[in-house]
């Protein structure tokens, strides 16, 4: 008596694959790689973003300093040309006395002065305007860590990277226009910041 044994059929029988070890939940190698790629373009745009605003910030720090150099510059014609105009007999030779002392500043010419060798309390009108005709010939000013002031005194202070050039044009006998422009290097190329102002001649 022959006993037949019911059998589930399942299909197709499964050809066995040699050398070939079953997929258990982990990652390919092209997986990984894909990855590993992703997450390094992630990191690298991370740090280009940072790298930016840090040079950003830079930028901005010596952009604010120039700026408050340039003013200086032009406030500090102003202020020579009251001290001039009050210790004169009158405003008329005050102020022919402020654009004499000034002749270096005037265009084509170009100028830039040094304070750092006047005494404590000493008149502002003793200051020296000496000629730079072209930026490269202007002196870059010294920062003093201790003061915290910026001069042209290379010994108690070390190169800013900051050039001051002061340029004057005369409008007519009784005006004038103060240019002063501050430069420097950055990494992206050489920047500037200009400020100028017209000083007018005192009318008694």
């Amino acid at each position: 008596m022959k006993i037949f044994i019911k059998q589930q059929n399942t299909g197709f029988t499964h050809t066995p694959k040699f050398g070939v070890t079953p997929r258990r939940g982990g990652f390919t190698l092209v997986e990984t790689l894909v990855a590993i790629s992703v997450f390094t373009m992630s990191v690298l745009t991370l740090v280009i973003i940072l790298a930016q605003g840090i040079s950003d910030t830079n930028y901005a720090k010596q952009k604010i300093i120039a700026g408050y150099l340039a003013q200086e510059g032009a406030e500090y014609m102003r202020n020579l040309r009251d001290s001039k105009v009050i210790s004169a007999v009158n405003a008329e030779t005050g102020w022919n006395d402020f654009k004499t002392q000034i002749i270096n500043c005037i265009d084509p010419g170009a100028c830039y002065f040094d304070d750092s060798s006047l005494l404590i309390g000493q008149d502002i009108t003793q200051t020296i305007f000496s000629s730079c005709d072209s930026p490269s010939s202007c002196p870059e000013l010294y920062y003093s860590s201790s003061s915290g002031m910026y001069n042209y005194d290379n010994i108690g202070g070390k190169k800013s990277g900051f050039i001051r050039r002061i340029v004057v044009n005369l409008i007519n006998v009784n005006e004038i226009k103060v240019t002063s422009t501050v430069s420097w290097n950055q990494s992206s190329g050489q920047r500037q910041v200009i400020f100028s102002e017209n000083l007018f001649n005192w009318i008694e």
